[in-house]
Formats: C-alpha cells, structure tokens, sequence
C-alpha cells in the first residue's frame, strides 16, 4: 500500500474568518500532496498567498506561504491507497498544473454549498471539492456526499487517518530542512530527518 497526504492550513485573515465560521474549525484549506513534505502538494486556493481574489489550480510553496502568514499552522494526516491510485492521482495532478489556468475557484458554489445543494461549473472547484473529486474518480470514496458538499470540515473529521503532523508551519518548514543558509551540520540534519520520518508529529 502507498499513501496520499491531506494538509489542512489555518492562516489568519478577513476571508479565513468568513470561511471558519462557517464550517466551524479553524483549518478552512485543503491541500493535497504526494509525499509528508508537501514537496508534490497542490490545491485550488489563491495563485499568490498575498492577494485572495485571485484562485485556481497551483501547486503549493510551504515557504512563501510562510512569508505571507507567519503564524500559519498545518495539520498534516495520510490515508492509504494503492499504487495503482497514487501514480494516476499524481499524473493528474501534474496534468491539471500544465492546465492550471483554465481551473478557477467556484464562487458560485459557495451559496449553493451553504444551502446543500450540490453544485457543478465545469473547472471551477473550492480546495476540498477539488481533492474530493480527484479522489473519487481513481476509487477512493471518503464521503457520502457530492463532491461539491464537501468542506475541509469532512477532512479534519476523517477517521482511518494518521496524523503525520500539526502545528506551526515555521517549525513543519524548520524540520523539513527548507532553510539552507541555517548553519546546521550534514550529519544533524540527516538525524532530523530521520527522526521526522520516522516519528511523524514533533
């Protein structure tokens, strides 16, 4: 078995205010990555962390997202799938970034959404109507529901889930070993490594 990673992002802001009140947690993102790291992670969200009317498909820098939202914590948790799955969840995935600009964030949707009504425009998707659908279509069904319905609430609610981490994104980023110019010997950042892998949340 392989697994897939669901990253879920609380940032600060006038729109993330809005959207958690809604559905009722603080993480209001979701994120979908091939690997702990958020390496190969991609979502509908916003093209630039700095400017949240323009949204579509891209794929996720933890690092500029840190520089735009200091205090934004994650919630990093795995499912497993097949191989099968995870290699065609990762050719699409590349596929939609090649065409990330013809994918737009379903403003549409959202009243539709509020009311529970499902909803379609053909491209346009909210973050956890997008990973809900990819699922979906290579045979992993997590909820039962439209895809549309679904909300980052249905993913921090998910049970047969592992935690792999949560809290701060500067400590995720920190452990990642995204900051090179750190004076920090080879042999110590193998050991974090290591103890990353293997531990999962610090």
């Amino acid at each position: 078995m392989e697994k897939l990673y669901f990253a879920l992002v609380d940032t600060p802001g006038l729109f993330a205010y809005m959207i958690r009140k809604v559905i009722g947690i603080d993480y209001i993102h979701v994120v979908l990555s091939m690997d702990e790291e958020l390496e190969e992670a991609y979502s509908v969200g916003r093209r630039n962390p700095a400017i949240p009317i323009f949204a579509g498909f891209e794929k996720e820098d933890a690092e500029k997202i840190e520089m735009k939202f200091p205090t934004a914590r994650y919630r990093i948790v795995s499912i497993e799938c097949t191989s099968e799955q995870k290699q065609n969840i990762a050719n699409q995935l590349k596929e939609c970034f090649e065409q990330r600009f013809h994918y737009h964030y379903c403003v549409l949707g959202l009243p539709m959404l509020l009311c529970n009504i499902p909803f379609y425009q053909k491209n346009h998707y909210t973050c956890s109507s997008f990973v809900a659908n990819i699922l979906e279509n290579n045979g992993i069904e997590l909820f039962d529901k439209h895809f549309s319905l679904v909300t980052p609430r249905d993913f921090y609610e998910l049970e047969n889930t592992e935690v792999v981490y949560e809290g701060s994104l500067h400590k995720f980023n920190e452990i990642c070993l995204r900051y090179p110019k750190q004076n920090v010997g080879i042999f110590k950042q193998a050991v974090q490594k290591i103890s990353y892998v293997m531990n999962g949340a610090m």
